[in-house]
C-alpha cells in the first residue's frame, strides 16, 4: 500500500510539472503571438506613416501648382497626379486586407480631392486661352496669367474695375468658378491630411497598446510559472492525501457492513484513473454488485414465501377437495334422483327447493374443481404455437360465453412462435380477457401487444376498465382473495401458477380509475418449470 501511495506521488509530481510546462508553453505562445501583432501593427504604422508622407507631398504641390502659375504648372500637376497615384494605389491594397472605415474615408477623400483638380486643371486651360484672345496688353496678359491661379477673384475683380471685361464675360464668371473650385479643393485636402494624420494616430497608439501589453506579459509569465506551479504540487498532494483517508474510512465501514447504497460523492466519481483511484473504483464496483446481489437475493426470497405459501394452501386444498368431491357427487346425484321422482306432481316450492340444491351442489363441484386445479395442475405438455394465432382464438371463445359487441379488440406488435402447453396458456387468455371485459362493464377498448425482447416473448393485456385499488395490487395473484360477488379468487392464481410452470413471470399495472394492465412474460425457446 505504501509502495503504490509513493508511485502515485510520484505520478503526480510529475503530472504537475507536465501540466505546469503546458501553461508556461501557453503563456508563451500568447506571448509570441502578441509579438507577431506588435510586428503586424509597426508594420501597419509605417504605412500610414507613409499615407501621412503622401497626403503632405500633395499638399505641397498643390499649393505651388496654385502659386507658380504657368511657369511651373505643368511639373506641379504631373506631381500631384503621380502622389495621388500613390496614394491610392496603397490605400486599394490596405483595403484589400483590413475593410478599416478610416481607410475608406480617406479613399473616398482621395476620389474627391482628385476629380476636383482635374476640373481646376481643365478650367486653368480654358482661361489661359480666354486670357489670350481678349487683346489686353502682354504685360497685362503676363501680369493675368502669373497670378489669377493663386487669387483669380482678385484677377477676376481687376478686370472688371479696369474695364476691360464686363461683370458677366465667360472670363470673369470663369475666375469666379475656378476661385469656389479651388476653395472646395483646399478643404477637401485639409481633410486628406487630418484622416491620414488620424490614421496615423491611431496606428500609433495601436503599437503602444500592443507593447504595453508584452510588457505586462512578460512580468506576468515568470511569477504565474512558480505559483503554478507550487499550487499544483499542493492540490495534488493534499487530493491524494484527502482521498487516501476516505479510502480507509470506505474500507473501516465496509468491515462493519455499512454500506454507502451506491449513492457516492459526485466529486469521487470525477478522479482521475491513478492506483487510489483504481482502487476507489474497484471498492465502489463490489459495493454497487452486493447491493445488487441483495436486491435480487430479497425478491428471490419474496417469490419463495409466495411459492410456499402456494404450495401449502395447495396440500391443504387438494386434501379438503378430495374429502368434499364424494360427499358432493353423492348428494348431486340423490338430488337428480330427487327431481326426477316427484316429477311435475310436486309442489312448486319442494321443486324450486330440491333445484336450488342441484344448482349450489353443481357451483360447489365448479369451486371443487379450480381447487384441484389450482392444487395439482396438470403436466404442461409444450408444442409450437403462433402466440397471435393462440390470443385471437381465446378472444373468440370468450365472444360465446359474453357479450363483447360494445367493446373494441386491439391485437398489435411482433408476432412469435413460441413453445407452451396451448390449453393452459389459451386459458391465461381466456381468464384475463373475461375479467377485462367484466372490469369494463362489456363497453371498452381490449388491446393486446406482443414484443420480441432479448429470447423473451413480452404480451401486454390492457383494459379501459376501473382499474385495481393500490391496495389490493399485491393480493389478486393470492388464492381465495377476491373483489367479485360471486367470484372463487382461484382464478388469477391459477393464471400465476400456469405462468410460473413455463418460467415466466406475471405483473400487473394499474392506473386506479381508468386502466389495467397485465404483462406476461414467456421464453420464447419454450422452458417450463414444474416447480
Amino acid at each position: 500500500m505504501l509502495d503504490s501511495y509513493s508511485m502515485s506521488l510520484k505520478n503526480k509530481i510529475l503530472l504537475s510539472f507536465m501540466v505546469t510546462g503546458v501553461i508556461v508553453v501557453f503563456l508563451s505562445a500568447i506571448e509570441y503571438a502578441n509579438f507577431i501583432k506588435i510586428k503586424n501593427e509597426i508594420a501597419y504604422l509605417e504605412t500610414t506613416d507613409t499615407i501621412r508622407g503622401k497626403c503632405l507631398q500633395l499638399r505641397r504641390h498643390e499649393k505651388n501648382f496654385f502659386l507658380y502659375g504657368s511657369s511651373e504648372a505643368d511639373e506641379e500637376s504631373r506631381l500631384v497626379y503621380r502622389y495621388l497615384n500613390d496614394l491610392n494605389e496603397i490605400l486599394f491594397q490596405q483595403l484589400a486586407i483590413n475593410k478599416n472605415e478610416s481607410l475608406s474615408t480617406l479613399h473616398e477623400l482621395a476620389r474627391q480631392y482628385e476629380v476636383v483638380f482635374t476640373k481646376i486643371e481643365s478650367s486653368v486651360n480654358i482661361i489661359k486661352k480666354q486670357i489670350t484672345l481678349t487683346g489686353m496688353d502682354k504685360g497685362l496678359i503676363s501680369l493675368i496669367e502669373s497670378t489669377f491661379t493663386d487669387i483669380p477673384l482678385k484677377a477676376g475683380e481687376f478686370l472688371e474695375k479696369t474695364a476691360v471685361l464686363s461683370p458677366n464675360d465667360a472670363l470673369v464668371t470663369g475666375l469666379k468658378t475656378l476661385n469656389a473650385d479651388i476653395y472646395t479643393l483646399r478643404k477637401i485636402g485639409e481633410h486628406v491630411v487630418n484622416a491620414a494624420n488620424e490614421l496615423d494616430r491611431a496606428a500609433r497608439s495601436k503599437v503602444d497598446g500592443a507593447v504595453r501589453t508584452s510588457q505586462l506579459a512578460i512580468l506576468v509569465l515568470l511569477p504565474l510559472f512558480f505559483v503554478v506551479g507550487l499550487g499544483m504540487l499542493f492540490v495534488i498532494s493534499n487530493n491524494l492525501a484527502n482521498r487516501l483517508n476516505r479510502l480507509v474510512k470506505i474500507v473501516e465501514n465496509m468491515g462493519k457492513g455499512l454500506f454507502m447504497n451506491g449513492l457516492h460523492p459526485a466529486s469521487e466519481l470525477r478522479y482521475e484513473r491513478d492506483e487510489v483511484g483504481i482502487l476507489f473504483q474497484k471498492f465502489y464496483e463490489m459495493e454497487n454488485q452486493i447491493t445488487q446481489r441483495e436486491k435480487e437475493l430479497e425478491i428471490k426470497n419474496e417469490e419463495l414465501l409466495q411459492s410456499r405459501k402456494l404450495a401449502a394452501i395447495g396440500t391443504l386444498a387438494s386434501g379438503v377437495a378430495h374429502e368434499l368431491n364424494n360427499p358432493l357427487n353423492n348428494i348431486y346425484l340423490s338430488a337428480q334422483v330427487l327431481l326426477r321422482e316427484i316429477g311435475d306432481s310436486a309442489s312448486p316450492f319442494l321443486r324450486k327447493i330440491t333445484e336450488d340444491v342441484l344448482g349450489q351442489t353443481k357451483r360447489v363441484k365448479f369451486i371443487i374443481g379450480d381447487l384441484l386445479e389450482f392444487a395439482r395442475g396438470r403436466k404442461i405438455v409444450s408444442v409450437r404455437v403462433d402466440i397471435y394465432s393462440l390470443i385471437d382464438n381465446a378472444y373468440k371463445q370468450i365472444a360465446f360465453v359474453t357479450d363483447v359487441k360494445q367493446i373494441e379488440f386491439e391485437l398489435e406488435g411482433d408476432n412469435a412462435v413460441i413453445s407452451v402447453d396451448s390449453e393452459q396458456i389459451e386459458r391465461v387468455f381466456i381468464n384475463l380477457f373475461l375479467n377485462a371485459v367484466e372490469a369494463m362493464e362489456g363497453r371498452g377498448v381490449l388491446s393486446v401487444s406482443v414484443e420480441n425482447v432479448d429470447g423473451m416473448v413480452k404480451i401486454r393485456i390492457s383494459d379501459t376498465g376501473g382499474g385495481i385499488p393500490v391496495a389490493d395490487i399485491e393480493k389478486i395473484f393470492e388464492p381465495f382473495f377476491t373483489t367479485k360477488d360471486k367470484g372463487t379468487g382461484l382464478g388469477l392464481a391459477i393464471v400465476y401458477n400456469i405462468i410460473k410452470k413455463h418460467a415466466g413471470d406475471l405483473k400487473v399495472e394499474s392506473d386506479p380509475g381508468r386502466s389495467t394492465t397485465f404483462v406476461i412474460t414467456l421464453p420464447a425457446s419454450g422452458q417450463n418449470s414444474e416447480t
